[in-house]
């Protein structure tokens, strides 16, 4: 079987068509996938920005949360010495009430 030149030709002219169709420069404007995975990039931009406040603002208040919580144990400390303090004294009188 012979190889014609026109078969050749004919061959080189198909693949030199798919290369130049596929190696052109593409278009300016984005494709719809583009425009969707663009859309999708923003979401989660604004998703993990949202984040990021609330645990920031969750940080805060637990700070707070917890300065209060120890303001709140040291008054109640202190006034449970307040109280042991009391009650030696009423017995230490009622100790010398019981020696008279």
């Amino acid at each position: 079987m012979k190889i014609s030149l026109l078969m050749v030709l004919g061959v080189v002219a198909v693949v030199g068509g798919v290369i130049f169709v596929s190696c052109r420069q593409k278009t300016e404007t984005p494709g719809p996938a583009e425009k969707a995975g663009a859309a999708m990039d923003k979401a989660a931009a604004k998703a993990i920005e949202a984040t990021s406040n609330a645990v920031e603002k969750t940080k805060e208040t637990a700070v707070k949360a917890a300065e209060v919580t120890k303001d709140v144990a040291e008054k109640a400390v202190e006034k449970t010495g307040e109280g042991l303090e009391k009650a030696g004294e009423a017995l230490e009188k009622t100790g010398e009430n019981l020696q008279k």
